[in-house]
């Protein structure tokens, strides 16, 4: 089942987005001893998706690759967000024009970066993915220099004030 699922191509990506991806997780049989058959398993596997897919078409896909497959299984799905995408315009134009003006470099409107909280938000206001980056990311003692720091905090002041500007 789980070769049927990871060899099984999702998508060749979308104008926006890289192809959606399927990893597994862990495997687990728990079972200590060396010598007894197991009676089951347990897989955990995660899905990138993009724009191509909603979770409810996922959730079709899935069923319809592990019957293709046969045998037995159980299928727990927890979906901790859709995938979205903020098309460019006034948003984008704005947050790029920001970045342009404090830092002096063209930002490049890309779709590769992880997943993050704006996937609670999207449905109800604009969102854009725009933060520090580094080295250390999401580890044990992230840090970040505190010039990056003042400038990200001046790029979301310029933004705000073009964003809100009234004339």
């Amino acid at each position: 089942m789980l070769h049927a699922l990871t060899t099984a191509e999702l998508d060749n990506g979308s104008e926006h987005f890289q192809p959606s991806t399927l990893q597994v997780s862990t495997i687990d049989i728990g079972n200590p001893a060396s010598n007894v058959i197991p009676g089951t398993a347990r897989a955990v596997f995660n899905i990138r998706f993009n724009d191509r897919w909603t979770s409810a078409k996922l959730e079709r896909w899935l069923y319809e690759q592990l019957d293709a497959v046969g045998g037995g299984y159980t299928l727990d799905l927890s979906v901790s967000g859709e995938s979205f995408l903020v098309r460019p315009g006034q948003l984008t134009d704005r947050l790029s024009e920001a970045i342009r003006r404090v830092t002096g470099r063209t930002p490049e409107l890309s779709t590769t970066g992880g997943t993050s909280d704006a996937r609670f938000i999207q449905a109800h206001c604009p969102v854009a993915e725009f933060g520090l980056v580094g080295q250390t990311m999401h580890k044990v003692d992230e840090r970040v220099e505190l010039s990056d720091l003042a400038a990200l905090t001046a790029i979301y002041r310029t933004f705000l004030d073009l964003f809100f500007e009234t004339g």
